[in-house]
């Protein structure tokens, strides 16, 4: 997304060449590696704070327990998702797609109100490739001058061990972090179970996992900065979201331009507090010049503004001349104010939020399900009472074990007998079992009779579940249909003798 102003006094054609190609891409195809510096100053260690907190999150979520749950699962195969502590069951699926919802609605949200929050400071992606690869990167080939000066150069023995070395680290950093988000999937106990266990025994498993290992690593080691500017969907939709008073990273033109180099001697009085020393441009990870306005392949990592802030300070200048502020502060000099979009964002937001908040508070502990079993017929007992068989589920939201006792409250005189395990239910476990419902035959009216079962807890009600019987009342009742419907079938016989 870029946004079209006029450009300022000082600007030239070449300065709006950046619309007709990508920074790392030339105008034939060809890649244009970016070799980026490391950044320093404020902005930068409060994201790599921030990235470290993140980073522990998505590395030990799956394997730190809350309660005997994982903080993190996205189980998709059972159907079982847990979100710090909070468990999702397939019958919560509609507090599941809430939450995302809301999810997306904040994103929306903070975008349109300061930017690329997301892409810059808490991205996956980003976070990875610039606390982890990148890191690793400088520390092994060093600064990004020695990058480029060694890629240029005939290999050799220093440049090859250097990269092997480095591309070794990426590989093992790549497989670990696919294992890490395959126990997101299958839960860190059966992740841990397939790594004790023989390869063998996992053959298939094993190659998946490697797949993905070369995935993330192609990503991190080659694909890079493309993958946002190029891959990611939400750089298109930033389109939507940045408007002209969106807070984001941006380049005070009014006060920089006409930019142009320090000459001693010479007036600096006709030109702005830019030196067009490029320092925004080298520290940049996607390779862009911030000075062009707000761009696809911004990703408001303010890398930039850390550069430029340094170097403000050493020329002895004020700093902020790249900051957050939106495009119509810097245009007319007045306080950022937030739109009527980002106001109505925030309604549907709050709305979003409280409705979500609301239904998980009032969520029971437990939900116990009876449902006739389908595909099965009244059937008369021995003691004269008749019986229907049922499936019964019951899901325990809760780090406590139950026991449950299940008692007929109408019709009168009914009984249940278990088969198989329908009282004791596991800390967060789900049980599915059936149970043979006896009833009098007096007691059925007509084909469906409504039942109603009284579920408990050591005596205290958990809940009471309505279901129905499906039955004739009686083995008299049951014959004197049958005999009318034989009269009905002798009717039409008797008409066609008496012709």
């Amino acid at each position: 997304m870029t946004t079209q102003t006029q450009a300022p006094h000082g600007f030239d054609e070449d300065h709006e060449s950046f619309r007709n190609e990508l920074a790392s891409v030339h105008t034939d195809g060809r890649r244009k590696w970016v070799y980026a510096r490391q950044p320093s100053g404020r902005f930068y260690s409060a994201r790599t704070l921030v990235s470290y907190v993140l980073l522990a999150l998505l590395f030990f979520g799956p394997f730190v327990k809350l309660n005997g749950q994982p903080i993190l699962l996205l189980n998709i195969l059972e159907r079982k998702f847990i979100i710090f502590g909070i468990v999702f069951w397939p019958q919560d699926f509609y507090l599941l797609v809430l939450c995302v919802l809301t999810g997306f609605v904040s994103i929306a949200l903070v975008t349109s109100a300061v930017g690329r929050i997301w892409c810059g400071w808490l991205c996956p992606q980003t976070i990875f490739l610039e606390m982890l690869f990148r890191k690793i990167e400088w520390l092994i080939d060093g600064s990004a001058q020695q990058q480029v000066r060694r890629d240029k150069a005939p290999l050799t023995f220093d440049t090859l061990w250097r990269k092997i070395l480095k591309h070794a680290i990426f590989f093992t950093l790549s497989f670990l972090i696919a294992n890490v988000f395959l126990a997101y999937i299958i839960s860190a106990d059966t992740l841990w179970t397939i790594i004790t266990d023989p390869p063998r025994e996992h053959v298939a498993g094993l190659f998946a996992i490697t797949v993905f290992s070369l995935v993330f690593y192609a990503v991190f080691a080659r694909f890079r900065e493309q993958a946002c500017t190029l891959a990611c969907p939400y750089g298109r939709v930033m389109g939507a979201l940045v408007d002209q008073n969106t807070i984001t990273i941006t380049y005070d033109r009014t006060r920089g331009e006409p930019r142009g180099k320090i000459v001693r001697g010479a007036p600096q009085s006709s030109r702005g507090d830019c030196i067009d020393c490029g320092q925004c441009v080298t520290v940049c990870p996607t390779g862009i010049d911030i000075r062009n306005g707000i761009q696809l392949e911004c990703v408001a990592c303010t890398a930039c503004a850390d550069a430029c802030d340094d170097v403000m300070t050493r020329v002895s200048r004020p700093t902020g001349l790249i900051r957050y502020t939106s495009e119509e502060a810097v245009r007319t000099g007045q306080p950022n104010t937030l739109s009527w979009r980002v106001k109505a964002y925030a309604v549907v937001w709050l709305v979003l939020f409280s409705t979500a908040v609301t239904l998980i508070a009032r969520r029971p502990d437990m939900d116990v399900l009876i449902l006739r079993q389908p595909g099965t017929l009244q059937t008369t007992l021995d003691d004269g009472t008749v019986s229907n068989f049922y499936n019964v589920q019951v899901i325990n939201r809760t780090n406590t074990p139950f026991t449950l006792v299940y008692r007929v409250l109408e019709p009168a005189g009914g009984s249940i007998t278990p088969l198989g395990p329908i009282g004791d239910v596991a800390p967060y476990g789900i049980v599915q079992s059936r149970f043979l419902l006896r009833l009098p035959a007096s007691t059925l009216a007509g084909t469906s009779t409504p039942v109603r079962i009284e579920v408990t807890q050591g005596g205290t009600l958990v809940e009471i579940v309505e279901t129905s019987f499906l039955g004739i009342r009686n083995q008299e009742e049951r014959e004197h249909h049958g005999d009318g419907d034989e009269r009905k079938r002798d009717e039409p016989r008797r008409d066609r003798q008496d012709e």
